[in-house]
């Protein structure tokens, strides 16, 4: 079953002094694009809770986001060297430009990192308990994330199917129109010989070589046997599990190939050939809905 790539997600988990939550937001893109944002306390192990989302999540733009509350009050730390340098540094330009008033401590205190809360260190028996409490929420987040982007990936599926299979009909359709254009393709190649073989003197090579061409620029039977074997290998693909978008997009482009060189052979068939090129721009249209439609696909 094919998953969408975007998603929505959030989980929380409490335990002993921990209140720990993680969200998950995943986006279109050609790759595994992972943005983490960690609290302090989880930054040392970063490397992990990024294998853990890549065992989940194969390719997309994706940002999760750790929120860690300690239940007990931690006492709060100074910076006290960079509080030191700041107010000399204060006092100086003050003295420098004349300046009056008095320095307010509370916005002094405000100023980012001159106030932190005590972080245990990461090799402390609570410390690992956080890091097993990042790992438990950030699985039952990234299992959400997942039902719901299979939720959407059904829905994509059902219609990347109903649109394969009318390609799959528009190929038939044109392996019985190119079986009809036969006596055209004979006449045309039969006009060129005779053309050929009022000429004087006559060439044996050339006129092989003409006879060659004029058949190969006719005959649309390979394009359509490579076609079915595509709209084949693509209704597999979604039928399997894992990352399968990058595939989907390489068959359509081949598909798109073969039905440009349909659309090539099929002028001056008669009116066979123009039932032929109706049925080849079917199917181009078709191919470029679905390519619209697998840039979601992870």
């Amino acid at each position: 079953m094919v998953r969408s790539m975007t998603g929505f997600a959030q989980a929380q988990v409490e335990e002993g002094p921990w209140t720990l939550g993680v969200t998950v937001k995943a986006l279109n893109h050609r790759f595994l694009d992972l943005h983490l944002r960690l609290p302090q306390e989880l930054e040392a192990v970063e490397p992990l809770l990024r294998e853990r989302v890549r065992e989940k999540v194969g390719r997309g733009h994706v940002e999760v986001h750790f929120q860690v509350e300690a239940h007990e009050r931690r006492p709060l730390q100074v910076d006290k060297e960079f509080l030191r340098a700041y107010l000399e540094l204060y006092a100086e330009l003050k003295r420098e430009h004349q300046l009056g008033g008095e320095l307010d401590l509370t916005a002094v205190l405000r100023l980012p990192g001159v106030l932190r809360t005590s972080s245990p260190p990461l090799e402390s028996e609570e410390a690992q308990q956080l890091v097993g409490l990042a790992e438990r929420a950030l699985r039952e987040a990234l299992e959400r994330l997942n039902e719901m982007r299979r939720a959407e990936g059904a829905a994509l599926e059902r219609e990347l199917r109903e649109r394969i299979e009318q390609i799959a009909s528009g190929q038939k359709e044109l392996v019985k129109l190119g079986q009809r254009a036969l006596p055209a393709c004979h006449r045309r190649l039969t006009e060129r010989l005779e053309e050929l073989l009022g000429q004087s003197p006559l060439d044996p090579a050339r006129l092989a070589q003409e006879a060659a061409y004029l058949a190969e620029r006719s005959d649309v039977s390979e394009e359509l046997t490579r076609l079915a074997s595509h709209t084949e290998q693509f209704a597999r693909l979604l039928s399997s599990d894992g990352t399968v978008g990058k595939r989907l997009d390489f068959l359509l482009q081949e598909m798109n190939r073969e039905a440009n060189t349909i659309l090539s052979k099929a002028s001056g068939l008669e009116a066979d050939g123009l039932e032929m090129t109706r049925w080849g721009l079917e199917i181009k249209a078709q191919i470029e809905r679905l390519r619209e439609q697998v840039q979601n696909v992870e």
